[in-house]
């Protein structure tokens, strides 16, 4: 994946600023706020959401749901996995939290050593995280255990 320089720092905000928006929609439907965009040539080419609630799926989350459109449409269009793979090495990734083990993992094996760059737009992203977290995940399991305050009281 291509790195981030001085000269694509306007780009660069836009392409996150796009990815924030991914976010707001997971956040607008009670899903953790992350949210993704892959770039080719300057050119939006695939964005993507966390959707693990809504698809009771914990494999969904914002950069396979944009991983996933791309892989769907250049099979359609008869690529090899040596074509993907190609594809993807021109490719940038825009998030907007690290991602987990399992997206590393999965942009690891999609694309050898990528680089990348943190903290772009980290104080939308993290205020986005805050408010799913201070309103509370209603989709959460509920606990079995007794809390603390009850085991004491």
């Amino acid at each position: 994946m291509a790195s981030l320089g001085e000269e694509n720092l306007p780009g660069t905000l836009a392409f996150m600023e796009l990815a924030i928006q991914q976010a707001k929609l997971a956040l607008d439907s009670l899903e953790v706020p992350v949210g993704c965009v892959i770039v080719e040539d300057g050119k939006l080419i695939a964005t993507g959401r966390n959707r693990t609630t809504e698809t009771r799926n914990a494999t969904r989350h914002a950069e396979m749901e944009a991983i996933d459109v791309l892989l769907e449409q250049w099979q359609k269009n008869g690529l090899s996995k040596l074509e993907v793979a190609e594809n993807f090495s021109k490719c940038s990734l825009y998030v907007t939290c690290e991602p987990c083990i399992m997206c590393a993992a999965s942009l690891s094996i999609l694309v050898k050593g990528f680089k990348c760059t943190g903290g772009i737009m980290a104080t939308e992203a993290v205020s986005l995280l805050q408010r799913f977290y201070e309103q509370g995940n209603p989709n959460a399991p509920k606990p079995h255990r007794q809390s603390v305050q009850q085991v004491l009281h």
